[in-house]
């Protein structure tokens, strides 16, 4: 019976510990610039990773949510991953080259200054 008891308690000393180191999904909203359907695609594609429970930007709002599991992954990451295919984020600016390379209907910047 002692070693039933000790091998139990092993065990919930061993399951406590491990359940204690999980990632947590965490929520998220972030500004990312972009103007249409094909920038929508491509700030949603960049942040599919196993670490991402869920993203969707919103055109109107210029927003980004992200349930990320944390500390997997970090927000400054994702908005670099995002910027990273050419969309300003909140903390990271797009390289000028792949910004260049984008279609014109996802040239915000230049409709920015339209305005």
């Amino acid at each position: 019976m002692k070693s039933f008891a000790a091998v139990l308690a092993v065990f919930l000393l061993l399951f406590s510990s491990g359940t204690a180191q999980e990632s947590k999904v965490v929520e998220a909203t972030f500004a990312v610039s972009g103007n249409c359907n094909l920038c929508k695609t491509r700030i949603e594609k960049a942040l599919k990773v196993k670490e991402v429970k869920f993203a969707r930007w919103d055109k109107k709002s210029k927003t980004v949510t992200v349930a990320y599991l944390s500390p997997a992954i970090s927000i400054d990451s994702l908005q670099h991953r995002v910027a990273a295919v050419g969309h300003d984020t909140e903390k990271f600016k797009a390289p000028d080259a792949v910004y260049s390379d984008l279609p014109g209907c996802c040239l915000y910047r230049e409709a920015d200054k339209a305005h």
